[in-house]
Parts: C-alpha cells; structure tokens; sequence
C-alpha cells in the first residue's frame, strides 16, 4: 500500500537582511534555506541530519510556524499552512513539537503538563482542531493514561518534572506532545542532553512508541548514529541545501557526494589515477566500474575522469603485519567491542581502520593494507585538483 504525503514542503528559501551597523557597511544577506523541496509520509520518520547551522533546526521550526519564509510553501495533510505572504499560527497547525531542553512546566505534575496540550481542543471529522468544544475530563484522563502507558511511564502521573531522570522528563515531554493526536511531531535535537547510555537507550524506544502511535515525525540532529537508528527516511542536510535523501542503508552505503560519505560514513580518501579500468593509488590498485564513479562536491562537467579521490570505510580496511611494507601503524585505541587504528602511507597520508578483537596489532609495526569490498567509490576531481595531491605521492 503506497503511503500518503502528509507534509509537502516546496522551494522553501529563508534569509536574512542585516542592515548597515557596525558588523555590515552595506546591506547584507545570508541565507539560511536555498530552495529546499521535501516530502513526508504518513507513518514515516524522517531524520534532519547535518552539522550546526545547516539550516536543519530552521527547517523544523518553519514546518511548527515559529519561523517565517522568504519563498515556498508549507503543505500539511494537503493544507497549505505557509507562504512567503501568509502563515498559519502554530497552534492551528496541528503539530506536537519535543524540545531538546524538555520545556515542561515545573509547577505542573507530569499528567497536569499531558494534560495541558489537550485541554480546550477536539478534533473534527476532518481532523481539525475546534477550540468551541470543550473536551471532557474523562476524555483528558483517559488520554493522559493512554500516552504514558506508550511511554512507559504510568504511575509517575503525580510527580513533578525535578522528581524525573533526565530520560523519563524527554519521555514525558513526547507524550504532551502526543497527547492530541497531531498529525506531525517535530522533535529538536531530543537526545543532546542526555548521557550516552540514556541516549542509546531512549533512540529505540522513541522509535517504537513514534510507531506504535503511528504518527509521522521530523527528528532533527547532528548525530549520524542517531539518524540511521531512528528513521525512516534521513535527509542530510548541508548549507542550507539538502544533499541526499535515502533510507539510512542507502545514506551510509552508496553517498551521492563527497560531503555525505565524509559527514555519514566517517570515511577515509585516498588520492587516485585511473589507467585503464584501475584506479592506481599509493596502497595499490583497484579496479572501479565506470558507474561506481560518485559525484563530487566541486566536480565540474568539464572534468576529466581520469583522477579522483577513493573512499574508504574504516570497515573495510584490512590490516595484515608486513615487514616489506612502508605504512605504519602509528595509533591504536582500544573500543571495548574493536580496536581503532590509525595508520600512516609513505606519502604522510593517515588512514584509519577499524577491526575486531581477533587480533591486536602494536604501533609501530610495518602493515599492508588490503581491502573488505571488491568495488570501492570513486568521487571524481579536476585534473588540477588531482595533481596537487598525487604530488604528494611522488
């Protein structure tokens, strides 16, 4: 069964004017948001992933209302909801937003701040809210015992937010959210503020009770794990554009630019020059279809294919000791679960390679490299380009 799009987002452009002052002399433009277009399913978990002041956050927050838009439009369940001339307020939008900082109100008890995202609201048959009628406190009891059993949290519903752990509070506040049923939730970076095993922990089980309740969602973050763990869908975004969106399969095994492969896959690359059907580089040949050739970042049309850079997983490196052999490992770190190396080509170049236990191989020891795929990514680079870093080699 094809899924229905529940939020349309078309060319949406933001910027920002500054006016002559003491940082500008002149008028001065900087744009957050370049023509971004993005869709959302019903159901569907998508994942907003770049570095800070991608525009990620800025995205999120013109989908909840709280920011408006030079060009494009925002679509909700087929509803135009924002223009750059028009913009309907947050609270008629239907959507349930979970902040990094957990935002519930200290006063209240965990169920007084479920409570409060329903209170004075019903849906209508076409899944609007109606402020006229007001819901019952049967209903709202009903509604605050259903969301904190999804969260796991029933018989804390007298507590107040101090009493919780930092992971029970982020619990809570995706339930308020969840409370009225939106048709989106936004959630901003949730996980930032929670130690590491809480964070691994919490990724799964937002993911579960997200499906369990069947509602779509944006999840914003700047945590590679986090994204592929979560969603659905992951759009790795960068200066305000989006580079590639895909499955997170798709994301980290095949990246459409160099910027992904780096950002996601932590990858290493290695200069390259093809001859024939081989790409030669200082650790060795591979041989490349031309269809494994990527796009790169600063490619142009007028490139030759003949130089590239070649991707490497640190996963798929394979360390075997080898006297005869220039490259030297000069790091090792020990991960509990593998061992982190980093090693070092005749040229200066550093690589780094990750292995399991099965064998612990001492800095300063002389290693050939070899390699875990048959078929590598290529990316592509000026002729230029290319000779500066295979001069290097030579």
């Amino acid at each position: 069964m094809k899924q229905s799009v529940i939020l349309q987002l078309k060319n949406i452009t933001k910027t920002y004017t500054h006016r002559p002052g003491s940082a500008f002399k002149k008028h001065h433009q900087t744009i957050v948001l370049d023509n971004v277009s993005l869709t959302l399913k019903h159901g569907e978990l998508l994942g907003l992933l770049g570095p800070s002041g991608c525009g990620k956050t800025s995205l999120l927050r013109i989908v909840a209302g709280f920011e408006p838009i030079s060009q494009g439009t925002v679509e909700i369940a087929g509803k135009v909801v924002c223009t750059n001339c028009d913009s309907l307020a947050p609270e008629k939008r239907n959507t349930g937003m979970v902040f990094q900082d957990y935002a519930l109100f200290p006063h209240l008890t965990v169920k007084e701040n479920i409570a409060f995202g329903i209170q004075n609201k019903r849906k209508n048959r076409y899944g609007e809210l109606s402020p006229q009628k007001l819901v019952s406190k049967s209903y709202i009891r009903q509604r605050v015992a259903e969301v904190l059993e999804l969260v796991g949290l029933t018989g804390l519903e007298s507590r107040y937010p101090h009493q919780l752990s930092g992971g029970q509070q982020q619990r809570i506040s995706l339930a308020r959210a969840l409370a009225p049923q939106p048709t989106i939730i936004l959630l901003d970076e949730p996980l930032s503020n929670l130690d590491i095993q809480v964070r691994h922990r919490l990724r799964l089980e937002i993911r579960s009770i997200l499906k369990a309740a069947g509602t779509s969602a944006i999840f914003v973050t700047h945590d590679r794990e986090e994204a592929l763990a979560i969603s659905d869908r992951v759009a790795v975004m960068r200066h305000g554009n989006i580079e590639q969106v895909g499955t997170p399969e798709e994301i980290y095994l095949n990246p459409a630019s160099r910027f992904v492969a780096e950002f996601v896959t932590q990858a290493n690359f290695l200069p390259a020059t093809r001859k024939n059907q081989f790409w030669i580089t200082e650790i060795g040949e591979v041989e490349i279809p031309e269809n494994d050739c990527a796009k790169n970042d600063d490619y142009s049309e007028k490139a030759l294919y003949d130089q590239g850079d070649l991707m490497l997983r640190q996963e798929d490196i394979i360390l075997l000791p080898d006297l005869s052999s220039e490259i030297v490992v000069r790091e090792r770190q020990f991960l509990g679960k593998e061992y982190h190396y980093c090693v070092e080509t005749p040229s200066g170049k550093r690589l780094y390679a990750r292995s399991n236990l099965n064998q612990a191989i001492s800095v300063g020891t002389n290693v050939n490299l070899s390699l875990a795929i048959s078929s590598p990514k290529i990316f592509p680079v000026s002729s230029s380009a290319a000779k500066q870093s295979l001069a290097k080699i030579s």
